[in-house]
């Protein structure tokens, strides 16, 4: 049967035939309640059509009974049926897609380490199907941002403990990193040194790469957030520029650095590229997050500008109430030096006609009088007027 499937998936007319095809042959492996028989050669999820066929027929297998056992099962097909080289890429992408789509239903942690003794006890590819079956159970965690007991499965449990060295793999250290980052009992730093770790692991996949940026986009708040996604997301888009959700942490990247036009175009791109995905997650599910995002740019663009205009009509208020505070502050002064100026005016007009006035003097005398008394005025009225130009300079100083 496995050679017919084979056969008539490889001449399906176009990929919608081949979804067809696929989910049709899925179907039936799942109402008799046989597995697959057929080996896949690639990790080709939107050409090959055994690897489709497969993936549908797990799916189905999860949708029905969404636990450890199952993904135990799923494990063992996986290292019989699938080549070597496509093994990485399909244990990652199994294992957390059929996490998220079964994120409802989490085990209780009895049930998994019962699953675990009988996985380790019998079976002599244990670290490999308990890895498989760790990346399930957590991803479900992950996909409910349950970070602390996410950390703590990661960190304590026996089905985590029988992946052995696998544990060490960039992808469980991502995870390790997501958890991090939304846990109250973690600092931010340790949080940010795991990311790095799992970031620059030169066997970084794609799905290193989603978990890393997803954990720093969900993080508490700390200092250089915005800018360690901006920049890490950056690189993900270059490496993988037809990835929507890479755009998407991007664009919130952008958005929290407030660079909302860079913020816009990502967000853009993202829900453009959003229809080239496969069946596993909700196409509308994503798109209203997108859309959410664009418009938490827009309302938060708005908002900027709107401070910013009011902090310069800011500016100028306080720039119009200083000059104000300034010409209220300085009118008692300058009164004080008009009537010191008036004053001595007065005297020197006083004593002036005093001096004309008294025949007894010489005309000389009285020039000579005249003439120090105006003196004398005048050195007072600078004097005066010295003296509060001196004290109010001091004044505004201080």
């Amino acid at each position: 049967m496995e050679e017919t499937i084979a056969a008539e998936l490889a001449h399906a007319a176009g990929s919608r035939e081949l979804d067809r095809l696929c989910e049709r042959h899925a179907q039936r492996f799942f109402d008799e309640g046989v597995e697959p028989g057929f080996a896949v050669e690639s990790a080709d999820f939107d050409g090959d059509g055994l690897l489709i066929c497969a993936d549908r027929y797990w799916r189905l297998r999860f949708l029905d009974r969404p636990t450890v056992e199952t993904a135990t099962r799923c494990a063992r097909w996986l290292t019989d049926h699938v080549a070597a080289d496509a093994r990485t890429t399909v244990t990652e992408k199994w294992a957390l897609g059929y996490a998220f789509i079964t994120r409802d239903n989490i085990e209780a942690g009895a049930e998994v380490e019962r699953a675990t003794g009988v996985l380790v006890n019998g079976e002599d590819r244990a670290p490999e199907i308990a890895y498989f079956a760790t990346l399930y159970h957590a991803g479900k965690f992950r996909a409910n941002f349950n970070c602390e007991e996410l950390g703590e499965f990661l960190k304590s449990s026996l089905l985590a403990m029988a992946a052995g060295k696998l544990r060490e793999g960039p992808l469980f250290v991502a995870l390790e990193a997501f958890a991090a980052f939304g846990r109250h009992s973690v600092t931010s730093e340790h949080a940010v040194r795991l990311f790095e770790r799992a970031w620059k692991a030169p066997d970084r996949t794609s799905a290193v790469v989603d978990i890393c940026l997803n954990g720093l986009w969900w993080s508490r708040p700390f200092d250089r957030q915005g800018e360690l996604l901006r920049t890490h997301a950056g690189e993900a888009v270059e490496k993988y520029p037809k990835n929507h959700i890479f755009h998407y942490r991007l664009a919130a990247g952008h958005r929290i650095c407030e660079a909302y036009d860079e913020a816009l175009r990502s967000i853009d791109t993202a829900l453009e590229l959003l229809p080239t995905m496969g069946n596993r997650s909700s196409h509308g599910l994503l798109q209203d997050q997108y859309l959410a995002e664009r418009n938490a740019i827009r309302t938060e663009e708005r908002r900027a500008r709107w401070m910013a205009e009011q902090q310069r009509l800011l500016a100028e208020l306080k720039a119009e109430n200083a000059a104000l505070r300034d010409t209220v502050q300085s009118s008692p002064v300058r009164m004080v030096e008009v009537v010191a100026v008036f004053t001595a005016a007065i005297a020197f007009a006083v004593g002036s006609l005093q001096v004309t006035l008294n025949g007894a003097l010489s005309k000389g005398d009285r020039f000579v009088l005249i003439a120090t008394l105006g003196a004398g005025l005048l050195l007072f009225a600078l004097l005066i007027v010295g003296l509060t130009w001196f004290m109010t300079r001091v004044r505004r100083r201080r």
